[in-house]
């Protein structure tokens, strides 16, 4: 069955573009979310969101069927896609 894989990045951030490259070639589906091209109230909302699973609102944050990986850790990403 296929886990709920969501990605929250920033467009500009190196370690979120190799994060999604890593997922796109195990073949994960995922959501992205780029944070830093919302606006308004969406961009709060998101904000809040991500301070749930990381308080200190770093990227890529990456939640894995309640799994929260913060960063680019491909062992922590493999374990928690495997789990």
């Amino acid at each position: 069955m296929a886990k709920s894989v969501k990605v929250f990045a920033l467009s500009t951030c190196i370690h979120c573009k190799q994060a999604k490259q890593f997922l796109d070639d195990k073949n994960v589906v995922y959501e992205c979310v780029h944070v830093d091209l919302l606006t308004g109230d969406d961009r709060k909302q998101v904000i809040e969101e991500v301070k749930k699973f990381n308080p200190s609102l770093s990227f890529p944050t990456i939640v894995i069927d309640g799994t929260v990986i913060v960063g680019f850790r491909k062992d922590d990403i493999l374990t928690a896609l495997e789990g």
